[in-house]
């Protein structure tokens, strides 16, 4: 029996590990793909303390990653299926086995939002892309369109530029929502033009993506960009939906918490992306591991 086991080794879940085998807890991290999370797609990281040049978001992830397991925590690539929360002592169930444990901290992040266009789907590693950093290298030389306004549209359509010809910024405003640095950088960068007050009414081409067409939102014109990708960065939802009908979440799905990171359930904690809060960054979730394993030490000596 475990003293926590912790869903998800993104930074919130990798920094819940290793304040939780510093404690000298009977730490299980399970993580169903790589460990890293959102943060192993990011090409550069520019605003976590102590790297004034920036690191690359892989190479920060491995880093957390060896720090935790250097301290004792152990750390298992297996699928979750299943949780059984109620109770003092609750279950883990994997495709493997079924793990016991004391406490639970949900760390399984958020994935990207699609746009819900009628051939999206099908176009994916045919010109659709979530992930610049992991794609944007095969867009050499080429049009690509980035939709979206927030920090991750302006950061891949910055990281873009450097491999492809032109980069259209497509956002349904007229302002953004990223910050002004961001806003700033991506303006100095000459093959990047903005397509404001916008959105995608479909994708253009047979078996790859050929062009976009675009309705302006406010003279419901309707144009077409003539790209080779799109690159959609219009938000996160929260994988939550294996826990949503045992602890309490917000109409979004995002895990509702007090201070300390507990959920509605007794011993049952949520750190990163999945919780709900205000900013979602790699040093709030490193914040939240440390925060949700501070709190189970106070429960495991009040309830052991």
């Amino acid at each position: 029996m475990y003293d926590v086991i912790i869903v998800g080794a993104g930074t919130a879940g990798l920094t819940a590990a290793l304040y939780a085998a510093r404690a000298s807890m009977k730490a299980l991290v399970l993580e169903k793909i790589f460990p890293g999370g959102q943060i192993a797609r990011a090409h550069i990281v520019e605003n976590y303390p102590g790297f004034p040049d920036g690191v690359s978001g892989i190479d920060l992830s491995m880093k957390m990653k060896e720090h935790a397991e250097k301290q004792g925590a152990l750390i298992k690539t297996e699928d979750v299926i299943g949780f059984e929360l109620d109770g003092f002592v609750k279950k883990i169930i994997t495709k493997d086995q079924t793990y016991e444990t004391c406490t639970v901290v949900l760390a399984m992040g958020a994935n990207y939002r699609e746009l819900g266009l009628s051939r999206e789907k099908q176009m994916v590693g045919s010109g659709v892309s979530y992930c610049a950093t992991c794609d944007g290298a095969f867009f050499k030389q080429r049009d690509v369109a980035v939709i979206g306004g927030g920090d991750t549209a302006l950061e891949d359509a910055v990281y873009l530029s450097k491999f492809a010809s032109k980069v259209y910024v497509v956002h349904r405003r007229d302002e953004f929502r990223a910050q002004k640095a961001l806003v700033a950088g991506a303006k100095k960068c000459e093959n990047i033009e903005f397509v404001y007050d916008s959105v995608v009414e479909s994708i253009e081409g047979e078996y790859a993506v050929q062009a976009l067409k675009i309705k302006n939102k406010k003279t419901k014109e309707i144009s077409e960009l003539k790209v080779g990708g799109m690159f959609v960065a219009v938000g996160i939802i929260p994988e939550s939906q294996d826990v949503r009908d045992k602890v309490v979440t917000d109409d979004f799905g995002y895990i509702v918490t007090d201070q300390g990171m507990a959920t509605s359930v007794k011993g049952v904690y949520a750190a990163g992306d999945i919780a709900l809060k205000p900013l979602r960054q790699v040093v709030t979730a490193a914040a939240d591991g440390a925060t949700a394993i501070y709190s189970i030490q106070n429960y495991l000596m009040e309830n052991m």
